[in-house]
């Protein structure tokens, strides 16, 4: 298993040194990261594989394929070799190697990206550092090796003279700085890369997307799960439908986030100004949720009063309240047991009704994780194109959130400014969430 490195072994490396701000969008370095010729050859670099980890579902899409549409897609893609950081025993990853032609698991990520040899010698690479026994640190933060590998990835890139694409699961580092490093160095080498969840490229309930160009005046998400793994989730949600806006994506100037009963204080507050949000759109969340906890043993619609949802949470509940520059508000709300999906409401001007909608991911995540069938998709489409669907600069915005996220609370639920995540971007017109 490779070891986990330190923060000062990770800072005294040189590979990433003198990169342009990732507000300057041209590339000082342009290496052959092209379309390939015939079917793409993929390094995937894994913290763990086992049943249900997010390195097994990806992985396994990609080698034994999966439903799109109407019918078992296998995509035009090969992954030939491994790198895995830690075997458990419930481990998959060798019954691949001896059962599947072609893929091999090597030591090493640089050897998984040159075949054993010295130069780069695949068309892509998948990078997927979530779930494993990682250290957490005194934040809560969890320390998968994202930027570790990437930098390993980036080393082999320098020393090959080449680049290719890369994507990235989930948020780009549990380190804000090591995020803005992965993004720059990606402008700065000129190679594709993408990253992020499943959620932005699900389906919804209803099938529809943020209206383009649409004045958006507040947002509220409502969702489930933790701090640190699935916020980004909620984050995503709200940010894919948000930069959608009239003007693009402005960046977030500031951020507060609340744990346990002030939560439940800020939601009796009534609105955004007395320190809450809009309970018009934290309704409309929970209307359009499937799982939303019956109040009552004897009836299962009735709408739980503030005081039935607070014993209806199972974990301590969580709030990130955070401002755009251009002035709108979001809300994303963390209660698991209250719900167990993820939902979304807007409130645009001149409509009386929220713009809502469910980020359907079925049935669980250990039962019918098929929500990571059109993130695959797109992943497909970045390797076999040289072309990323989305702008990374969504997931560096996500990653930047979460992490201020956690800091707020660290330091006792302290609204932060946040002047490093005046991230300015315009989002492509056409939609890539899963309609069918």
């Amino acid at each position: 298993m490779l070891e986990q490195r330190t923060a000062a072994e990770i800072s005294r490396r040189t590979v990433l040194a003198g990169v342009p701000s990732v507000m300057l969008l041209g590339t000082a370095f342009q290496a052959g990261a092209t379309r390939p010729r015939q079917r793409p050859k993929i390094a995937a670099l894994v913290s763990e594989f086992r049943k249900y980890s997010h390195g097994q579902n990806i992985v396994d899409r990609i080698l034994e394929g999966y439903g799109w549409e109407s019918r078992h897609h296998r995509p035009a893609l090969d992954v030939i070799s491994l790198y895995v950081d830690q075997f458990p025993e419930s481990d998959l990853s060798r019954e691949r190697e001896a059962r599947i032609d072609n893929l091999k698991i090597y030591p090493t990520i640089a050897e998984a990206l040159t075949l054993g040899g010295d130069q780069l010698a695949v068309d892509g690479v998948l990078l997927i550092a979530e779930h494993g026994n990682y250290p957490k640190n005194e934040k809560q933060q969890t320390l998968y090796p994202r930027y570790d590998f990437f930098q390993q990835v980036v080393e082999v890139f320098l020393a090959s003279g080449r680049t290719v694409p890369l994507f990235i699961d989930k948020h780009l580092s549990w380190n804000w700085d090591w995020a803005l490093k992965t993004v720059e160095t990606s402008r700065s080498l000129g190679f594709p890369l993408m990253a992020g969840s499943s959620l932005p490229v699900t389906r919804r309930m209803p099938s529809l997307d943020m209206p383009w160009g649409a004045e958006i005046e507040e947002v509220v998400s409502v969702g489930t799960g933790n701090i640190d793994s699935y916020d980004i989730h909620s984050l995503e949600a709200v940010q894919c439908l948000v930069e959608r806006r009239r003007g693009g994506e402005t960046g977030v100037v500031s951020i507060h986030a609340l744990q346990g009963d002030q939560v439940w204080e800020a939601q009796r507050a009534g609105c955004w100004e007395a320190g809450g949000w809009n309970p018009e759109l934290f309704e409309a969340c929970l209307c359009r949720s499937f799982s939303l906890a019956p109040a009552r043993e004897d009836f299962t619609h009735t709408y739980p009063t503030p005081e039935q949802m607070s014993k209806l949470v199972r974990q301590t509940p969580y709030a990130y309240r955070y401002q755009y520059a251009d002035g709108l508000r979001a809300t994303i709300l963390l209660v698991e047991g209250l719900v167990d999906d993820i939902t979304v409401a807007a409130r645009l001007k001149g409509q009386r009704e929220p713009f809502s909608q469910l980020f359907y991911i079925g049935s669980g995540h250990h039962m019918q994780p098929n929500f990571f069938n059109p993130l695959v998709h797109h992943i497909e489409h970045l390797f076999t194109t040289g072309q990323t669907p989305y702008p990374v600069e969504r997931t560096l915005l996500t990653t930047g959130l979460t992490a201020a996220g956690v800091e707020s609370i660290w330091l006792g639920q302290k609204p932060l400014e946040t002047p490093h995540l005046a991230i300015q971007y315009q989002p492509r017109r056409e939609s890539t969430f899963r309609r069918t």
